[in-house]
């Protein structure tokens, strides 16, 4: 029992670790009807293809965060508040964030090039 005890806080260390060089983004969704993907406090608009690690900051109970473009589709769930990180690969084209249930209002977008 305590060796699986030992593999789990093994592995669980060895994930960060392995992110550690990745560069990171921030989606941020709510409180109010705001939702942004930033990098080092500024608003991205163009980034390097390549992988990223996006931690989202999802604030509200009524509202998600969905990040979609060129293979990929990742989405927080609406009832639901907290913070979840992705691991993703951006790719050249153009993402689309928004807030499902309120898309016509709160969305935005970056091309990766």
């Amino acid at each position: 029992m305590k060796l699986v005890a030992i593999a789990a806080t093994v592995a669980a260390l060895a994930v960060p670790s392995a992110l550690a060089g990745t560069p990171k983004l921030v989606g941020t969704v709510g409180p109010g009807f705001t939702i942004t993907v930033t990098q080092n406090g500024k608003k991205v608009k163009t980034l390097k293809a390549g992988t990223y690690v996006i931690t989202v900051k999802d604030r509200s109970a009524f509202h998600n965060f969905r990040l979609k473009g060129p293979g990929v589709n990742k989405k927080t769930s609406v009832s639901k508040q907290g913070t979840t990180t992705w691991k993703v690969t951006l790719t050249k084209g153009t993402y689309r964030y928004v807030c499902d249930p309120h898309k016509t209002i709160m969305k935005g977008s970056f091309k990766v090039v």
